[in-house]
């Protein structure tokens, strides 16, 4: 039966992305990658607050100190959210001018992991980057389409990583105490005619939740079977990625994009670059935030 999908905002984003959750102020944090705005929605009043970067934003995470890490086309910042103030921390990719960062987010010991893309739709140009609490990076891996969906499992073994035009779901070893990466798994498949698998969050019972660009929906997925046990159409036809939230991690939240849709698809989906919102049968995993 397909649960109830809730329009929480709705923003006609461009390219609607990146959702995570501040378990300190009850409020999602998610971007508009092509509108170059970074949005606070608060669901205890329906507000929904834009920050202007003034450049494309691909992700941005909470930051255990206050404020938010953000990875724009320049790299690392950090991003005051009172005043909308930018400070530089690195820019790993100064010498590649058509790359710029997409989907990130927080491992379990606080760094940040972010992916970059080709603007130019070079299929190979991408990198997987971590920052450190530090403020040093590390490149964990190169030769990438479009950096996109990543999730660690609840028992912090496994670091899963979604290259969208592989069409797969890949799980690689993890070490907690370094963030070492290594013995790469295919574990999950988009079938043909789903779309193209885009951001991805994960439950509290190790089960991966997968965005379907081109695909109208989301899904979860056993990574340890590679079968999909359900899915939820939700009314745009390119969604971007989902998160945990609310008081209990009990709300999945879902991004979406108008960019890409036709004229009679706009029509059919007219809240397309919307944030949708709905309650699985299942809680998430609470948003990581930067310890840097």
């Amino acid at each position: 039966m397909q649960k109830e999908v809730e329009l929480v905002v709705d923003a006609k984003a461009v390219l609607g992305e990146g959702p995570s959750w501040d378990r300190k102020s009850g409020v999602l944090y998610w971007v508009d990658i092509e509108g170059k705005k970074v949005h606070l929605y608060d669901p205890s009043t329906g507000d929904d607050n834009a920050i202007d970067v003034g450049q494309m934003v691909g992700a941005i995470v909470p930051r255990e100190s206050g404020g938010a890490v953000v990875a724009l086309e320049t790299g690392f910042h950090f991003l005051n959210l009172e005043t909308g103030g930018l400070e530089p921390i690195c820019d790993p990719e100064t010498n590649l001018d058509t790359n710029r960062f997409n989907d990130g987010k927080c491992d379990p010991a606080g760094r940040f992991w972010a992916g970059t893309m080709d603007n130019n739709g070079s299929e190979k140009n991408g990198s997987l980057y971590c920052l450190e609490p530090s403020l040093s990076f590390k490149k964990k891996l190169e030769g990438l389409g479009i950096s996109n969906g990543l999730a660690w499992s609840p028992d912090n073994r496994y670091l899963y990583f979604i290259d969208t035009p592989t069409g797969k779901v890949v799980r690689y070893n993890y070490k907690l105490e370094t963030g070492e990466i290594n013995e790469p798994k295919e574990v999950v498949t988009i079938p043909d005619g789903e779309g193209f698998p885009d951001g991805m969050t994960i439950d509290e019972e190790g089960f991966i939740w997968i965005a379907h660009w081109a695909g109208g929906k989301v899904s979860r997925w056993n990574p340890e079977t590679g079968e999909k046990v359900e899915e939820i159409r939700v009314p745009a036809v390119n969604v971007t990625s989902c998160t945990f939230g609310g008081q209990d991690f009990s709300e999945l939240y879902i991004t979406t994009a108008r960019n890409g849709m036709s004229d009679e698809e706009l029509e059919r989906f007219p809240h397309a670059g919307g944030v949708f919102k709905v309650k699985p049968s299942v809680k998430g995993m609470p948003t990581n935030e930067f310890k840097g």
